[in-house]
């Protein structure tokens, strides 16, 4: 019987299929936009993020950096930032779907991961965010987010992959409205308003 043939390698299309998975929940034309751009079918997008998932569960699964190197290369560059009392290792990755962003792990001294997600690229210009009308799904970072509405609260994410901030931004008109804006990988995805009570 001939042997079955290797699986092929997950590529850095694949990793960009398996983001833009999770983001379509909220944003199904721009995925389905941006699905097209990178030349992968439906079936490319699904079977992608099902390997995904079998990398990353699996009993004989990578730590988090080891599995991000293997499909993604060496980081582009790697970082030392302090967050807190605590000094830790950015390590940050190009993606083609998103030219002016990163994706960012950041690893604690000891090897563990605390985070991975879509960050602005160092020297990439910034969204300018005054009001709600520049948050627009893929406008922006989480920490573009809270830098621009301080002061900016975290809640808790519906899901691993999300994360959620509660800030107050003007309208257009000027009216401040409570806000809870959305975000899948770091990247925003939508925001819901409610007028300030006064």
């Amino acid at each position: 019987m001939p042997a079955s043939p290797a699986a092929a390698p997950f590529t850095p299309l694949d990793f960009q299929l398996v983001l833009l998975r999770r983001m379509a929940d909220h944003n199904a034309e721009l995925v389905e936009d941006a699905r097209r751009a990178l030349g992968a079918s439906l079936a490319q997008m699904r079977e992608a993020n099902r390997r995904w998932q079998a990398m990353t569960r699996g009993a004989r699964s990578r730590g988090a950096v080891a599995r991000y190197r293997s499909v993604l290369g060496a980081p582009e560059s790697t970082v030392r930032r302090t967050i807190g009392d605590l000094e830790c290792e950015a390590l940050l990755w190009p993606l083609p779907l998103w030219p002016d962003l990163r994706f960012e792990v950041l690893r604690a001294p000891n090897g563990a991961v605390w985070n991975e997600w879509l960050v602005r690229a160092p020297g990439a210009p910034g969204p300018g965010l005054r009001t709600l009308d520049d948050l627009t799904p893929w406008s922006c970072t989480v920490d573009e987010a809270a830098r621009a509405f301080p002061p900016a609260r975290p809640m808790e994410g519906t899901a691993p992959t999300r994360w959620r901030l509660a800030f107050e931004a003007p309208d257009a008109g000027g009216e401040r409205r409570r806000c809870v804006a959305e975000f899948t990988w770091g990247l925003l995805q939508r925001v819901d308003t409610a007028p300030v009570s006064q």
